[in-house]
């Protein structure tokens, strides 16, 4: 079992995740931000990993530190329970629609960490969600998931179907992404045999 779990604790947020990347997309979320919590949840049904998230953050100074922590410990915990990477399918890119917008979202499970984010959010906040929080959580995530991550809305609207076409988009990639691919099970995809430099 790809299994992982990540505690994490500072004088800002007290953290606590759990993934199982063979899961059936279970989600068991709490941060105290309704919005966020539907990005997450949506993440593990759309991507089929099991995702467990109890966080509790300074949020009476806002939501900051509480969406890019869980972003460090999700990416911690995805990257721990990856292992070695053998026999991962590795690549990935997915166009995401929503209503009227739709995202790209190119992954690779490199153990290098690069974010490129191209969205543009019409409003600043989604109920209470600051939008530019959306981009600090990527970018916390693929930092210690070790990914090399591409997300880009080619049009869009509505800030919250932005938002969601690329957590859904990240979330159809790592799907992929991370499945075993069976013609090359055991072998790490990487013609230097090894993942992460």
């Amino acid at each position: 079992m790809r299994t992982a779990t990540i505690k994490r604790k500072t004088k800002e947020t007290d953290i606590e995740v759990t993934v199982n990347l063979d899961g059936a997309g279970v989600s068991t979320v709490s941060t105290g931000i309704g919005f966020f919590d539907h990005m997450l949840d949506l993440l593990a049904r759309h991507s089929r990993i099991d995702i467990t998230v109890k966080a509790d953050g300074d949020l009476h100074v806002d939501y900051h530190h509480t969406t890019e922590d869980v972003g460090i410990a999700l990416g911690q915990a995805v990257k721990q329970a990856l292992g070695n990477m053998a026999g991962i399918t590795r690549y990935a890119s997915i166009h995401m629609p929503m209503d009227e917008t739709l995202s790209r979202v190119v992954i690779d499970i490199s153990g290098r960490p690069v974010l490129v984010f191209k969205a543009e959010f019409p409003r600043d906040k989604i109920g209470e969600f600051d939008t530019e929080l959306v981009r600090e959580w990527f970018n916390a995530f693929a930092m210690n998931a070790g990914v090399t991550l591409h997300v880009e809305t080619l049009y869009g609207e509505n800030s919250h179907h932005i938002a969601e076409s690329c957590f859904k988009g990240l979330a159809r990639a790592l799907r992929t992404a991370i499945a075993i691919d069976p013609r090359a099970q055991g072998e790490v995809p990487s013609t230097k045999g090894q993942l992460g430099g």
